[in-house]
């Protein structure tokens, strides 16, 4: 029986542990919120705090778990048919609407904007009942790799408070590390879940593209972005996958799809027989010899349980990382387009000057947007600028289709596919940022799975030192084909029991936040 006194011990339950003490009346959902909220009034806020949540919505999501509560207590038909995982607090990526609470995505453009609809992801959310305790910090719509370029200041990663979480979507990474949150949601265009996942040592998903409802997530890059789950188990990951995946005809790119068992796949943990590719272009020069020999101890694992490895040659992914760079800057620059002091967001005056519409946006746009964001807008409407657009847009658009076809020929020969999810492990915090083409590099591994639509997994591999001698989470990338995204669920869980097997799993192992040095 959990002592409901020690939150300590309440808060670091898996999300699946956490769903069955409720249904069994073991714990209360506002015990089991409140743990979560005193956790992140502890953890999260002051100088040196991991600044994972931008908001956080205490009485909304006590609200929610005294109904769940209630409902439980009454018994009957409406308790039977409340959802597995009803109670269970989680924490919402801030590019993703909300009624009730601000949605910012991380600008100075959208500071204090409420929306007037939910996202389909957050409409499902609610009707299972889970608490929404807030929102996550995250890269300024999306765009970056470290969360160093939120207007509302760095997220710090729960294993060293120095280093990055990941980005774009490091907030619901560190949340879900640090015990502020057993799941949350994320969105991921080009590794937003996946990387930030392998650094923080939790579990992200991307989903098929299409599988998941896109609506209600502010678009950087509409052919790209994916809303998926962040967890600390992969188990836990696929019950939230469960929920929020299905049709949406509020989506037009949303796929007719029945939902498939992903819990279920979870916990089949079986590779024998599986065949793995291992991707020929994604390890070597660059990847950090920790990162590597913790992605050989994991084929080592997998062949020995019976996998069969194979090599695949996918030559196209060399280009990868440049037809994304030239792809996502250009939707980016189309989809902010509509951030103009005008139409949304906030709008700042000219103090000088004719007052006129092109004046009003320049001023509003020049402070409202970072200079990430910038740049990107920059780069986006030069490619697709008259003259330049078939050199750059186009030739990008060809890359992406040999991508496609390269991932088609190797899943012939490989039923999944592996890789080191990140070339490196987490990099202290303001080392890149003065270099944009380095931190582009950190999505090398996780590109070319959203330039394909294909679903991709990471899990936790273990710990690496970097040259520094500081040992931080290695992250292990699944991949299948588009619309078997079970394919992943059953090789990540069969790696983490492996890894697992006769030790703690590795988000037990993180350091007490308390007695890192500043």
């Amino acid at each position: 029986m959990i002592d409901v006194a020690d939150n300590a011990e309440l808060i670091r339950l898996t999300a699946a542990e956490m769903a069955a003490k409720l249904r069994a009346g073991e714990i209360t959902s506002v015990e089991l919120t409140q743990a979560h909220l005193d956790r992140i009034e502890a953890v999260d806020g002051g100088e040196k705090g991991l600044n994972a949540y931008i908001h956080v919505s205490g009485e909304e999501a006590l609200a929610t778990a005294a109904e769940v509560d209630a409902i439980r207590s009454a018994g009957g038909a409406e308790a039977e048919a409340l959802h597995p995982l009803a109670g269970v607090p989680i924490a919402v990526k801030d590019l993703i609407v909300t009624t009730g609470q601000p949605t910012t995505a991380g600008s100075k453009m959208l500071e204090g904007w409420m929306s007037p609809y939910d996202a389909t992801v957050v409409e499902k959310i609610r009707t299972a009942k889970l608490p929404i305790l807030g929102k996550t910090n995250l890269d300024e719509f999306a765009m970056g790799s470290s969360t160093e370029h939120s207007a509302y200041g760095v997220t710090r990663n729960p294993w060293n408070i120095e280093r990055i979480p990941g980005g774009s979507g490091g907030g619901s990474a560190a949340a879900v590390a640090a015990f502020e949150a057993p799941l949350a949601l994320g969105t991921d265009t080009g590794g937003s879940i996946r990387q930030p996942g392998a650094v923080t040592g939790t579990v992200g998903t991307k989903p098929t593209y299409g599988s998941v409802s896109r609506y209600g997530a502010i678009a950087m890059a509409s052919s790209l972005d994916q809303i998926g789950p962040v967890a600390r188990t992969t188990e836990d990951a696929a019950l939230l996958h469960e929920l929020i995946a299905g049709h949406d005809p509020k989506d037009s790119t949303s796929l007719p799809d029945e939902v498939p068992a992903f819990g279920e796949a979870s916990r089949n943990q079986s590779v024998e027989g599986l065949r793995i590719g291992v991707i020929r272009q994604l390890q070597g020069e660059g990847y950090q010899s920790g990162v590597l020999a913790r992605f050989q101890e994991s084929l080592d694992a997998l062949k020995a349980a019976g996998a069969e490895i194979v090599e695949v040659d996918c030559t196209s992914f060399e280009y990868a990382l440049g037809a994304y760079y030239l792809i996502m800057p250009s939707e980016a620059s189309s989809n902010l387009a509509r951030f103009d002091g005008v139409r949304y967001g906030t709008r700042v005056t000219p103090e000088e000057g004719p007052l006129t519409i092109e004046r009003v946006m320049g001023a509003t746009r020049a402070a409202g947007f970072g200079e990430e964001v910038k740049r990107r807008i920059i780069l986006g409407t030069y490619a697709l600028s008259a003259g330049y657009y078939d050199a750059y847009y186009g030739s990008a658009q060809k890359v992406r289709t040999l991508i496609q076809r390269d991932f088609d020929a190797a899943f012939e020969t490989a039923d999944v596919l592996i890789s080191p999810t990140s070339p490196v492990v987490a990099f202290p915090l303001g080392e890149k940022l003065d270099d944009p083409l380095a931190m582009y590099l950190n999505d090398v591994a996780t590109i070319p799975a959203n330039l394909a639509g294909i679903p991709g997994i990471s899990v936790p591999g273990g710990l690496a030192a970097d040259e520094s001698g500081a040992e931080l989470p290695v992250g292990i990338q699944f991949l299948a084909p588009a619309r078997e995204d079970a394919r992943v669920y059953q090789a990540a869980g069969a790696l983490e029991k492996l890894l697992n097997d006769g030790s703690q799993p590795l988000w037990a192992q993180i350091p007490e936040l308390e007695s890192q040095e500043a």
